[in-house]
């Protein structure tokens, strides 16, 4: 199966930040991301053109043309409604990102707000390491998305204080044989699962 029969992933108007990401990755896989990044001129045909110059400007025709139906095919039909008129990859693009985005001021909220979902977390003693570490990278990665920085040494501080007592014999002897300011948080996770 080729890479272009994997439908893109459709935007409904929620988590612009992980859409976009995903988009992109789409695009680039099917040689088609310059074609929304910059505004892609295709240009008119000579009066006599060579074969390359005909086979160039169908090449290109068509990669737009693609760009847009992905993009069209990528969003919701409620948001479909609103972009259906733009005529080109980048505009479309551009439309979307402008209405989801957000301005600095929201994005700034958005941080916060996931800053403070992650100092409130605390593993629950039901729940495996794995388990809580997925829930406190996914509000990590959404910092990050925002263009937030979040540095892996405090998701490992987070783990070290929130996880618990039961955990106190394996974190006891990760001090004895690793200093823990410096220990990665692949190191931790691998020392506690196991």
């Amino acid at each position: 199966m080729s890479f272009t029969a994997v439908a893109p992933p459709v935007f409904d108007g929620i988590n612009y930040q992980v859409w976009a990401v995903r988009m992109e990755a789409y695009f680039d896989a099917n040689d088609l991301w310059e074609t929304v990044e910059q505004v892609y001129e295709v240009p008119t045909l000579s009066d006599n053109p060579t074969v390359v110059q005909i086979k160039n400007h169908k090449e290109k025709k068509q990669r737009t043309s693609k760009a847009k139906a992905t993009l069209f095919a990528a969003v919701s039909p409620t948001i479909f409604y609103r972009i259906m008129t733009l005529k080109i990859a980048k505009e479309i693009w551009d439309f979307l990102k402008g209405e989801y985005e957000g301005n600095e001021r929201i994005k700034g909220m958005q941080v916060l707000n996931l800053i403070r979902e992650f100092e409130l977390q605390k593993m629950k003693e039901s729940e495996t390491i794995k388990e809580y570490s997925n829930k406190l990278l996914s509000i990590v990665n959404n910092v990050r998305l925002l263009g937030t920085d979040f540095s892996d040494s405090r998701i490992v501080q987070k783990i070290l204080v929130t996880i618990p007592e039961k955990f106190e014999t394996t974190i006891s002897s990760l001090e004895n044989s690793k200093d823990l300011s410096s220990i990665t948080l692949a190191e931790l996770l691998n020392a506690l699962q196991a």
